[in-house]
């Protein structure tokens, strides 16, 4: 109950400042994270101690209220993006669903997560973090030589503010290109955010501009098989490039008659 009030709170106040400073046929607007306390104090709304949940709520985990979503474009929805220290955007853009398709291959891939990670992940996201890590679904996913970099990076972005990628991987293939490889989690509720890929995108040009980038989703599915996504950004629109399903068994669950299929695969 204690959530439902928080959204509650939380879309009274964020449809207050839409209010502010929507009008009919404007497409992006900027505004401040302190127009929250001034909202809360009007509606006699106690404000929340987290500010940035309000935020994070919206762009990552619920919908926005239809209140705001039924003022876009055909085609078109809202996204808040980071505009600077303390600064968001609201902007109309094409959206992308990042969901696993039904009917898709499974590929069966010998589980190389250790024990004791299995034991004492924390959370979805990390557990999924750790399971691509330890089994290389990077490098089989995109076909090229990875290594985890860092996780959880916080950095700071030009015209954005500050950011976190879940994690991120630096590359080389065959011919000596190198890539950056920004990888988004998302386990549990939490839905893959067309924001998060363009901050995590636009941080890796501006950090590793000598890279090739490639943003993959990695995704828990039913059974704990696990999705992948590349993305890439095509005139300003997010495009899925290729898909790809993983379930991670033990070798004695691979049979020669499903290695014989993979071998006719390309």
């Amino acid at each position: 109950m204690s959530g439902e009030k928080n959204v509650n709170r939380y879309v009274a106040i964020l449809s207050e400042v839409f209010k502010t400073h929507y009008k009919k046929g404007v497409t992006e607007f900027e505004f401040t994270r302190d127009e929250f306390a001034t909202k809360a104090e009007e509606l006699g709304i106690v404000l929340p101690k987290n500010l940035g949940d309000v935020l994070y709520s919206f762009r990552y985990r619920v919908d926005l209220p239809e209140t705001i979503r039924g003022t876009a474009r055909k085609g078109f929805e809202w996204f808040i993006i980071g505009a600077g220290r303390a600064k968001y955007l609201f902007k109309q853009l094409k959206p992308c669903a990042v969901l696993p398709r039904d009917g898709l291959v499974t590929v069966k891939v010998p589980d190389s997560t250790p024990e004791i990670i299995n034991a004492y992940a924390q959370s979805d996201e990390q557990a999924l973090l750790a399971k691509v890590r330890y089994n290389r679904l990077i490098d089989i996913f995109l076909g090229i030589t990875t290594y985890s970099l860092q996780n959880h990076m916080r950095t700071t972005v030009a015209g954005l503010g500050q950011i976190e990628i879940d994690e991120i991987y630096v590359g080389i293939d065959k011919h000596g290109r190198q890539y950056v490889i920004p990888v988004q989690a998302k386990g549990g509720n939490d839905k893959h955010s067309l924001v998060q890929t363009l901050q995590d995108v636009m941080c890796c040009n501006e950090r590793f501009p000598h890279l090739i980038c490639r943003p993959v989703s990695a995704q828990f599915m039913k059974d704990n098989r696990i999705a992948l996504f590349e993305l890439t950004f095509e005139d300003g629109e997010m495009q899925i490039v290729e898909e790809r399903h993983y379930n991670l068994v033990s070798s004695g669950e691979i049979s020669p008659e499903e290695l014989k299929r993979y071998a006719m695969r390309q």
